[in-house]
């Protein structure tokens, strides 16, 4: 008996549609996180890039439980003194809302050249509007996996 390791030959991407509008920031990014691994396949192999495309609409409308939003991000200028601070709320309040959705995603995969590879195929947009029609996407409705996937408020 031989054990199953997929062939570039073998994957099979589709496009996933995802709706974030109510739904709590971190499931999310464990489910896009996941699906672009490709570990919802029964042919998962770690080291292909076997995961779907993943596009992610309303992700201004994003929720959080607890006081998440006011958790910092840090960076560093490269400058003396030069460390930055931006809270999790004036990022989904300011001009790039989907930061928040693609940070939380990054960190949920392992790190390495096949994570920021497989990071390529997410694309995350503020609106309803995506442009990826053409691609036909399947909707994948996270709201109605688990009833603590959503929060009220």
């Amino acid at each position: 008996m031989n054990t199953f390791t997929a062939t570039p030959a073998d994957i099979d991407k589709k496009w996933i549609l995802i709706d974030a509008e109510g739904v709590v920031l971190g499931r999310l990014a464990s489910i896009i996180a996941m699906r672009l691994r490709g570990k919802h396949k029964p042919s998962f192999t770690p080291h292909m890039d076997m995961g779907d495309n993943v596009i992610v609409i309303n992700c201004e409308k994003i929720q959080m439980t607890g006081n998440k939003r006011a958790e910092m991000y840090y960076w560093h200028t490269g400058h003396p003194g030069g460390i930055k601070e931006k809270s999790k709320a004036d990022i989904l309040e300011g001009k790039h809302p989907e930061r928040v959705i693609m940070k939380a995603v990054e960190r949920m995969l392992p790190g390495g050249k096949l994570s920021r590879q497989q990071m390529t195929h997410l694309r995350v947009f503020a609106g309803t509007e995506h442009g990826m029609e053409a691609q036909k996407p399947e909707v994948l409705d996270v709201k109605s996996m688990n009833k603590k996937n959503t929060r009220t408020a």
